[in-house]
């Protein structure tokens, strides 16, 4: 009885003396000192999840920029995040992009896209972003009351293995026109226009599937201003 008492004793004190020792430990750090160099990462060899020497630039350049990339900005399959993942493939959300065909702006618009929604000046274009956000609605609700009998006759069935949806038909035409579109649903997937960059009808049929587009409304004379 008196060993098991000496031991419970001895442990005890064993447990005191340790964590008054951890606890009087008030190193500092000098980031000035030469000891520095220890908690430095300095020549490491460290891991990014984007790389150190990624070029933006360049990968406007590619024909297809950021195909391989998933847009992801938590705004899910509304219509806002359906504008936004337009904006990303197109300029990489730029408002002030100019590509190589001319085409302008966060959604890349042509000048006679520009003018059949009334908007006649591309410089002042160029630099509204307002203006730009509110051309996208008016070309997609104009599009729209183009495509309505495709959308009517055609979502929901399956085109060169997709599914055709409402936000995908509207993407399409932002990209290729309406006429395109028509063409693409009527041949049966047949009549695949591509863009300069070799973008598809059948890509952004794809690519942009599945967004929820009731905010759009058809509308035969939808202007930007």
């Amino acid at each position: 009885m008196i060993r098991n008492i000496g031991s419970i004793i001895t442990l005890t004190m064993a447990i005191s003396v340790l964590l008054y020792l951890s606890l009087q430990s008030n190193e500092t750090i000098d980031l000035n000192s030469s000891d520095f160099c220890k908690y430095s990462t300095s020549g490491l060899d460290l891991y990014y999840t984007v790389s150190k020497d990624a070029d933006f630039k360049d990968k406007l350049a590619d024909p297809n920029p950021l195909d391989d990339q998933e847009f992801s900005p938590f705004l899910g399959k509304s219509f806002v995040g359906f504008k936004e993942a337009v904006a990303f493939k197109e300029s990489g959300g730029n408002y002030f992009s100019v590509n190589t065909y001319g085409y302008l702006g966060k959604y890349q618009f042509g000048a006679g896209t520009l003018r059949l929604i009334g908007i006649h000046n591309p410089e002042e274009f160029l630099a509204s972003p307002g203006l730009q956000e509110k051309a996208f609605v008016a070309n997609a609700a104009r599009n729209k009351w183009i495509l309505r009998r495709d959308i009517k006759n055609f979502v929901g069935k399956r085109i060169n293995g997709i599914i055709i949806t409402e936000s995908g038909i509207l993407a399409a035409a932002h990209l290729a026109g309406p006429g395109s579109v028509k063409k693409y649903l009527r041949s049966y997937g047949l009549d695949n226009f591509a863009d300069g960059y070799g973008t598809t009808v059948y890509h952004y049929m794809k690519r942009f599937s599945g967004y929820d587009m009731s905010f759009v409304k058809a509308n035969k004379k939808a202007k930007a201003i």
